[in-house]
């Protein structure tokens, strides 16, 4: 009885041994699940950035199909409102956090993506394709209401403009305006929607980021500077913003991994990037801070 209970306390002994070299990973195996990235991220904000971020995320989800990314837009104030309250994960902002009263931007995390350009767009039917920055001030201040005082048609100027918190708002009120207050005048949104508002509208003129540009609508060149890639990477052209994901605090796992896919990854830098009209950071020649300074890189 005696030897038959050593045996079995032997016995137990020796799978003990054998589990705990198991769950110490003694092989080096893993279990099919450990380390795969799951989740949801909730991304709200700029519609400057919204056709990237949208791309992006289809791609990344399928890369990893247990993550849900939903992009949305609403404008960068609401990008970092939302953030900055915890209702959203990530705040898309064409602004610093820094430039938006009430953000108390020390709790944020900044991650930039790109740059994207923003340009005055008309109604093709109009023979505009370049206005001083005088006469721009003049027509979205309401001083000029016909387009014959800038050298078009003797016809009405419909302006349509963005709301409050529209980052693409800032920054052209910013740079293209020189701060100037814009006279009331049609306000929609989204960028798709004022892009197809100045398309329909005889005597229209607006401004949007590049990546809604398309052969709908006619892009005005300020100051005879075009809006291109070359002329705003090397500082010709002043109407561009920094396209920021802002965080609270560090993210976590499937976050942190999307953000990365969209600062780091080939498909997005080189492809994404350039398809929809945007600028890596990388290729530009000039850096500018929050509060409009420019320096050489």
């Amino acid at each position: 009885m005696h030897n038959n209970l050593k045996g079995v306390g032997i016995a137990v002994l020796c799978l003990a041994v054998l589990l705990a070299l198991a769950g110490c990973g003694g092989t080096g195996a893993k279990p099919a699940a450990e380390g795969k990235l799951s989740g949801s991220v909730t991304a709200v904000g700029s519609t400057a950035l919204q056709p990237l971020a949208e791309q992006a995320a289809t791609q990344f989800m399928a890369k990893n199909p247990d993550v849900k990314v939903v992009v949305q837009g609403g404008g960068s104030g609401t990008g970092l409102t939302q953030v900055a309250q915890g209702a959203a994960q990530i705040g898309n902002s064409d602004i610093f956090a820094e430039e938006k009263s009430g953000i108390d931007a020390s709790q944020l995390v900044e991650h930039q993506i790109c740059v994207v350009g923003m340009a005055a767009v008309v109604n093709p039917a109009l023979n505009i394709d370049n206005l001083t920055r005088q006469q721009l001030v003049d027509i979205f201040t309401g001083k000029a209401t016909n387009w014959q005082t800038v050298g078009g048609p003797d016809q009405k100027i419909v302006l349509v403009n963005r709301p409050k918190a529209s980052g693409t708002r800032a920054t052209f009120k910013k740079y293209a305006l020189g701060g100037a207050e814009e006279a009331s005048g049609i306000e929609e949104d989204a960028s798709g929607t004022v892009r197809k508002i100045v398309k329909d509208t005889p005597g229209a003129i607006g401004y949007l980021a590049l990546s809604y540009l398309d052969s709908s609508v006619k892009v005005v060149s300020l100051d005879g500077v075009a809006p291109t890639k070359d002329n705003i990477t090397s500082g010709k052209y002043p109407v561009w913003a920094y396209m920021h994901s802002y965080t609270k605090g560090k993210p976590d796992a499937a976050v942190e991994a999307f953000l990365n896919y969209l600062m780091t990854d080939d498909d997005v830098q080189k492809t994404i990037v350039s398809q929809f009209g945007y600028i890596p950071g990388t290729d530009m020649k000039i850096t500018r801070d929050t509060t409009g300074n420019i320096k050489n890189k």
